[in-house]
């Protein structure tokens, strides 16, 4: 069984709201200082996923991810965790990637790779909330795609998956390979061991560029979005307290309720 894993860094969605810089002329984020960044929790709970089946049927696991240097500690935290490869894309023309970009990268790479039964994600990244990358993925592979996965077996040569919805949940039976995003209700992920981590650290991690998984790079970078960031910053917030007054509670209660006409609400 060979399982491949995507993940995302991202900002440590634990930091404190004061910490948060933005760059506005630049449209991103300014990372705080001496905060690393971390794996998506979403997709850590796909790693998770991944290494439960591992254990269950043997086999091997992949970990993707795209980005910089860094994005190399997202995938040797994984590694840690119990995977046992890891991949990082790089390369110039990925900066700026929108989900349909990220999507076709991470196809090209998969196609690539060739060998695989189960590809999962994360239901959705931490930072931007979208949840679009999973589905996308299994488009461009013409592969069943299965959101929101709780559990998931293999009995008999078919994937029996768990899929939560609002009032309960739904069970598939699906051929491999299959595309599975996983839900957060798979429970906690289990830290990484300390031989894992050591073993992780000493690991290389391979970089592949655009021209080695043959990438069309105008599909990538900020230019192929399809959907432009106008604008990012932190909201304003202001509060304004009127007090109304009347000689007796009917007339003040009459004097609110003209407030209230006038700003819309009755």
């Amino acid at each position: 069984m060979n399982i491949i894993v995507c993940v995302k860094q991202i900002q440590d969605p634990e930091i404190p709201a004061s910490k948060f810089r933005l760059d506005e002329a630049g449209k991103k984020v300014v990372p705080p200082e001496g905060i690393p960044p971390v794996i998506n929790p979403y997709d850590e709970q796909a790693v998770e996923l991944a290494i439960r089946l591992k254990e269950q049927h043997g086999g091997q696991i992949t970990i993707l991810t795209i980005g910089d240097d860094s994005a190399s500690r997202v995938v040797k935290h994984a590694l840690a965790m119990g995977a046992d490869e890891g991949i990082l894309l790089q390369d110039p023309t990925f900066e700026g990637s929108g989900s349909f970009a990220t999507a076709y990268i991470l196809s090209q790479t998969i196609q690539k790779i060739k060998k695989f039964d189960l590809i999962l994600c994360g239901r959705q990244a931490a930072d931007w909330d979208e949840g679009l990358v999973g589905s996308i993925l299994a488009d461009n592979l013409d592969l069943p795609l299965i959101t929101l996965a709780e559990s998931v077996d293999f009995i008999e040569g078919r994937w029996h998956v768990k899929r939560v919805i609002l009032d309960g949940y739904q069970v598939f039976a699906v051929p491999s390979p299959v595309v599975l995003t996983v839900s957060h209700e798979l429970g906690p992920p289990r830290l990484p061991s300390g031989w894992g981590i050591v073993t992780a650290s000493k690991k290389e991690i391979p970089v592949w560029d655009a021209k080695f998984i043959n990438i069309e790079t105008t599909k990538t970078g900020a230019d192929a979005s399809r959907k432009k960031l106008d604008r990012l910053f932190i909201p304003e917030r202001k509060r304004k307290c009127e007090k109304i007054e009347g000689e007796k509670p009917d007339e003040a209660a009459s004097k609110l309720a003209e407030k209230l006409r006038e700003a819309g609400v009755l």
